[in-house]
């Protein structure tokens, strides 16, 4: 039986990035991942939903090159070439973390792990035949799509009628009529791709508004921008079965249904902690996840958990921050988790941006803050780039301690910008000291910088 300082179990996001953290600051690191390096987040998430997002902007273009003054006339989708790149997107990169791991000396295996305990040696592990036992363990087991008790639901899954995140990614022919069943990110970017290239798309949403927590303002630009793009919107509505080639749902306390040729099911994502052994350690759980400190510590001595698995903010980037936290802490080194500035974007054309507090959110806490709105028309890259773009850019201000609480934007390119503005919340600067910032110019980024301008 091998022993290391550190088993890693789970290869995703905050599993890779965490082991090689660990491996560099001197651990001896196992990394168990039972499918292929990069976890979800790579495989079958935020990886190839960009690669089909960004084949989708360029058809985008192609059909309305008109508008910039370029003929391209007769431009067609290729659905199974789009997929063919989007594997090797995904294969070019797990390929390279396999070669991270190797070039940092973690040991690598590639088969399920199956938690056996722990003794005064420390965590036993199960893989491929082999026990493993690690001084201390890292558990990055990350989540799984949700799929409710709805009738037909389970049973369409099974004949291929019903797709999840992962089947949706690989399809090679484009449906006539897409159902997707749930308005949070991972619904929003796979209707925004199939709209492009020519589904028909219904988004099925029981809340009053899509795209989640984001500011209600922003998320109902991007739902205007869709519904003139094509996409149906049904909110405030409850899916009651799936089947028959339809999507029934209550609306206003009446049965109505929508034809489907594919039905996605996005509705969300919850936390993997079954079929791995976990209960042999008894972990305290939280809300159907491991219950993590800001130091990414469970309740069992020497076990520490980040990414999805622990249910705090299900995004790739803060799983890597929290592996990071949790590795430094087994390092000896004072470090702690923050939730308020994670940055999160919806990749859709516009893209969204947000850091931070919302309008709604302020309000709800009972913060004094002054909201900030400019339009994205204010950027002359902007307007060069998007004709008769209605983007806009909130800046919510601390009005005690004049700075910045939240950063919210519709636009292209958010996603590159948004970052800025995590930092700006991060590090507590005030308005005073971002307006001596310099901006280039001309960009769109500059938007943010007017916002500034204008905080009384």
């Amino acid at each position: 039986m091998e022993l290391f300082d550190l088993i890693v179990l789970g290869g995703g996001p905050g599993g890779y990035n965490a082991a090689e953290r660990a491996a560099h600051g001197g651990l001896k690191t196992l990394l168990i991942e039972k499918r292929a390096l990069g976890g979800v987040c790579l495989n079958e998430g935020c990886i190839p939903s960009k690669s089909l997002l960004y084949s989708a902007k360029v058809f985008d273009y192609c059909n309305h090159s008109d508008v910039y003054g370029v003929a391209c006339a007769g431009a067609t989708i290729d659905q199974k070439k789009v997929v063919e790149r989007k594997n090797g997107v995904v294969k070019m990169l797990v390929s390279g973390i396999g070669a991270k791991m190797k070039k940092a000396g973690v040991k690598v295996v590639a088969a399920m792990g199956t938690i056996q305990g722990r003794d005064a040696d420390g965590f036993k592990v199960e893989a491929d035949g082999e026990v493993y036992c690690g001084k201390q363990m890292l558990i990055c087991a990350g989540s799984e799509a949700v799929v409710p008790p709805i009738p037909g639901l389970r049973e369409g899954l099974a004949d291929g009628f019903v797709m999840t995140n992962r089947e949706v990614l690989d399809l090679d022919a484009i449906p006539e009529k897409l159902v997707v069943i749930g308005g949070g990110v991972i619904g929003l970017e796979m209707a925004s791709y199939y709209n492009s290239v020519g589904s028909k798309v219904t988004v099925v949403e029981m809340m009053d508004k899509i795209a989640g927590p984001t500011d209600r303002e922003i998320s109902n630009i991007l739902m205007n921008n869709y519904a003139k793009k094509g996409i149906e919107f049904r909110l405030g509505c409850k899916v009651t079965e799936v089947g028959n080639g339809k999507v029934t749902f209550e609306e206003n306390g009446e049965l109505k249904s929508v034809e489907a040729d594919k039905v996605l099911c996005a509705i969300g994502r919850r936390a993997v902690t079954t079929g791995y052994g976990l209960e042999t350690l008894n972990v305290e759980l939280e809300r159907g996840a491991i219950k993590t400190d800001e130091f990414m510590k469970t309740n069992v001595a020497g076990l520490y958990a980040a990414g999805d698995v622990n249910g705090k903010v299900m995004l790739a980037h803060t799983a890597y921050r929290e592996g990071e936290v949790a590795i430094n802490n087994i390092l000896g080194k004072k470090d702690r988790m923050r939730y308020d500035a994670i940055p999160s974007v919806i990749y859709t054309n516009p893209e969204v941006g947000c850091v931070g507090e919302t309008e709604e959110s302020a309000k709800a806490k009972g913060l004094d803050v002054e909201v900030v709105k400019m339009s994205m028309m204010q950027s002359g890259r902007y307007i060069a780039e998007n004709p008769g773009g209605d983007g806009i850019v909130k800046v919510i201000v601390d009005k005690k301690y004049h700075r910045v609480l939240g950063v919210h934007m519709i636009a292209n390119y958010a996603a590159e910008i948004i970052y800025g503005a995590a930092i700006m919340i991060e590090t507590e600067t005030t308005i005073d000291n971002l307006k001596e910032i310099i901006f280039p110019h001309p960009t769109v980024c500059e938007v943010v910088r007017e916002a500034l301008f204008e905080v009384k």
